[in-house]
């Protein structure tokens, strides 16, 4: 019985993989679209069965190449990028290649475990898994608002596990494919290893310079939930996956610069000293940003709690220093 991961070279799919690996799973059917062909080093170090482009695993699927041959779908296949401005392209890639695996899950009682978003939320102040708190700014964030909706209506009729995870700002070892789409702590890194500084927005919208808010969550903790409900078939629902609580862009630079200082031998400084030193730099806000911008987010994640995933979640503190420690092992 084979696990199927989708989006397996991309960022959270890869460690998705690396961490079944480390269970000792290698009857793993990596799924993806190697257009970007330098995505393959996410998986280099991994162990799977088999790899298969997106478009030809469908066609298997409808084919019955895989009949009860799977023993889950872990589908974090999509286009990420909020700033994709091709809906239809959007609309194909993440509502309806995600239909098609759901249906074909639910018809052969598959376990499916899949990546939604908090760009659902868009710019409101509640984050809780209700419909009335959603209202997405962008196409991404409607592409999984809408499939959320699907699957919310075929729960009460469901044969299989189906749980969706919304992500909040994810970062984390293997993202460096994403380009701009990487993370705040990926850009503060690099900024710092070339520059000595790093750049941040300008305030906006209420908020003062580099003191926007998100919940940053590791993907050691993303991966951590997805294996929860991965044994666990008998949970389903939509669930945010944060850490629960907000912090500022300052504060991922601050936990950036001091893990790079220490590296160096050097002390650690405060957010002021470093806006002294010129170690921060503020930038203007885009205007192509604005109005499709979330400047706060932190995870109602009393559901997930309910669910009885009880572990500590990594607070930026904790989860940046480790991570840029691991990019400079790496030589990033």
């Amino acid at each position: 019985m084979y696990y199927v991961v989708t989006g397996a070279a991309g960022f959270i799919g890869s460690n998705l993989v690396r961490a079944l690996n480390e269970r000792g799973e290698t009857d793993i059917i990596a799924v993806d679209n190697l257009t970007r062909a330098d995505k393959f080093l996410n998986l280099a170090g991994c162990e799977i069965a088999d790899y298969i482009d997106k478009r030809d695993f469908v066609v298997q699927l409808t084919d019955g190449d895989f009949d009860d041959a799977i023993e889950a779908v872990l589908h974090q296949g999509a286009c990420s990028d909020t700033m994709e401005t091709d809906g239809r392209y959007m609309m194909e890639n993440n509502y309806r290649y995600s239909l098609a695996l759901l249906d074909y899950c639910q018809e052969e009682d598959v376990p499916f475990l899949y990546a939604s978003s908090a760009a659902v939320y868009g710019g409101g102040p509640v984050f809780r898994e209700s419909r009335e708190f959603e209202a997405p700014l962008n196409v991404y964030g409607y592409s999984k608002f809408l499939f959320d909706q699907v699957v919310r209506r075929r729960f009460p009729a469901a044969e299989s596990q189906i749980a969706g995870f919304r992500y909040f700002n994810v970062y984390g070892r293997n993202e460096a494919h994403k380009g701009r789409m990487a993370s705040v702590a990926f850009h503060c890194f690099n900024q710092f290893q070339s520059e000595k500084r790093v750049k941040l927005f300008q305030g906006w919208d209420g908020y003062a310079d580099g003191q926007q808010l998100r919940d940053f969550v590791s993907v050691e903790d993303v991966v951590a939930v997805n294996l929860h409900f991965l044994e666990r078939p008998d949970l389903s629902g939509i669930f945010n996956l944060g850490t629960g609580r907000c912090q500022s862009f300052n504060e991922v630079a601050v936990a950036t610069i001091n893990t790079c200082l220490k590296a160096g031998g050097q002390p650690a400084l405060t957010l002021e000293e470093m806006r002294a030193k010129g170690m921060i730099e503020y930038i203007p806000f885009p205007d192509a940003l604005k109005g499709k911008y979330q400047s706060h987010t932190e995870a109602d994640i009393s559901r997930l709690r309910g669910a009885g995933y009880e572990n500590a979640l990594l607070t930026v503190e904790e989860g940046v220093s480790r991570y840029c420690e691991h990019l400079l092992k790496q030589g990033r």
